[in-house]
This record gives C-alpha cells, structure tokens and sequence, in this order.
C-alpha cells in the first residue's frame, strides 16, 4: 500500500528511553521506512523510567490537543518480553494508540472512547526479527506507522474485549469531615507535585465552609495558600495551585518543590478549610 503523505494527522511518541541511547531515534528511523511522509511529533521521552502511571497520565493529558485519527505510539514497558501483549486501540473519537497492555494506554483510551482493540500478531504488520527486549522498535513502531498508512486496526491481530485488557485506575482523593486528603501522582520536569484533587472536588469541599478559605499542607511543610498563577507568590515560597492538568499541585516559586519537600509520587498532601486570612 502506497504512503499517504497527505494525510492531515501526525504520528505522536511517548517514551521513558530519554535521549541518551539510540532507541527513541531508531523507533523513529521504522516509523520512516514504512510511512515516510507520516510527521512525526515527540511528546515526551523523558518519562521516569519503567513508571507506567506517568507515561499514561502523560498521554491522557495530551491525546485530546491532537488531530483526530492521530496515531499515538506510546512505550513504557518494563514488562516487555513477557506475557503482557502488545496492543493498538482505536477510539470513536478517532485517536488510535499502540502500546503494551499495561495500563499505559488506559487512561486516554478510556477517556477517548474505545472503540475496538487488537493484540498485534500479524507477521507482516512487525519486523521480521523480534528481539525481547525492544518490541517498541520491532513491533510497536511498525503497528503504528502501518496504521497511519490506512492499513485497518483488524488486519493487525485478533479483536480483544475492553474487559481484558489492563485497566490502570489512579488513587482518588478521599474526603471527612475537615479535610480532602491527597496524594502526588506525577511530578512534571519543574519539580511542581500534580496530586489526585480536582477542582470540581475542591470546589465541592470548598463550598461547605462559606466563612473559611482553603489551604494546602504537604509532608515537611506548612499551610499553602491557593493561587491564580505561579507569579503571584515570591521568589523561593511554597504555593498551591490549580495546574494545566486541572489538578491541585504545589509548587515553589523559581524553585523545585520535589526537591524542597522531598516529596514524589505517592506523597500525601492535604486541602483543608482554615478559618480567617493569612
């Protein structure tokens, strides 16, 4: 099948390889050979390494600023070579996503609307050797680069039910009395700690203390009030915001508040109602 260089959707990349090795680029150089004309766009390689709940809430917060029908081809596979099985879904919103079946593609393909999902078996649809320790450039890549071509998700591989396959489900907030309890889910490359609270959450809690204002604490730190932008506290201080991703995080002004809080992934912070004004 000829290559459609016109196609109006690109190819988009999510890997943990980061740029030190050759693996993000040769994943790059298959894609090249099977679908020359595809544009090919890098999201991010720099996912923290085997984190497969960072790589998904990367791709959930991305897919939706794409073309439709862009194919997103997205690998963090610390399983890789074992049973889990590779697999391409596509969406009624038109995004199609390849990837491992390990909850990396959940979060977006959920949220997109799935479709019909494949296991990738067909011969003709990889490479011809496939080493065990890099199905993102033996298998992964040439699945995405033939879906972009046109060649139908059902040539790749036997259907497979949306029950079978990894569901990853992200912790959620826990609300009492006095308190929305938290926790870290991503830490993006500022340092800034993006928790599990939304702002419809927030909001819920906020609005049962009328006389009270909110604040943040986090492990290590005191109370934090919530900002409208990043600027709006001084330099070097602690501050709590709604972020891009529509979630609480804490942050530290010029600074890095991973590292000042020591604090990652699964660190507790709490949204509480104070009374006054500080």
């Amino acid at each position: 099948m000829p290559t459609r260089a016109r196609n109006p959707f690109p190819l988009a990349i999510i890997t943990d390889f980061g740029y030190r090795d050759h693996y993000a680029g040769v994943m790059k150089g298959v894609v090249a050979s099977i679908a020359p004309g595809a544009p090919v766009i890098d999201i991010a390689h720099g996912i923290p390494a085997q984190s497969i709940a960072a790589g998904a809430i990367v791709l959930r917060e991305s897919w939706r600023y794409f073309p439709a029908r862009t194919v997103f081809l997205a690998v963090v596979d610390p399983g890789v070579g074992t049973a889990r099985a590779p697999i391409a879904i596509e969406t009624r919103a038109g995004a199609r996503f390849v990837g491992p079946d390990n909850g990396l593609l959940w979060l977006a393909a959920n949220q997109a609307g799935i479709k019909r999902i494949v296991k990738l078996t067909s011969p003709r649809h990889r490479l011809t050797d496939v080493s065990a320790t890099f199905h993102g450039r033996d298998i992964f890549a040439p699945a995405a680069a033939y879906l972009w071509r046109g060649v139908p998700i059902t040539t790749l591989g036997p259907a497979l039910r949306p029950t079978s396959i990894v569901q990853l489900v992200l912790p959620h907030p826990v609300e009492s009395a006095r308190e929305v309890r938290g926790e870290v889910i991503y830490v993006d490359g500022f340092g800034n700690l993006v928790s599990n609270i939304d702002r419809p959450v927030a909001e819920h809690f906020g609005s049962r203390f009328r006389h009270k204002y909110l604040s943040v604490r986090i492990r290590g730190g005191a109370s934090m009030r919530l900002l409208d932008a990043y600027g709006d506290a001084l330099k070097g201080v602690p501050l709590a915001i709604f972020g891009s991703f529509g979630l609480l995080e804490v942050a530290i002004r010029d600074g890095n508040a991973a590292m000042h809080f020591a604090a990652g992934p699964g660190s507790s912070l709490s949204l509480v109602a104070l009374e006054g004004r500080t």
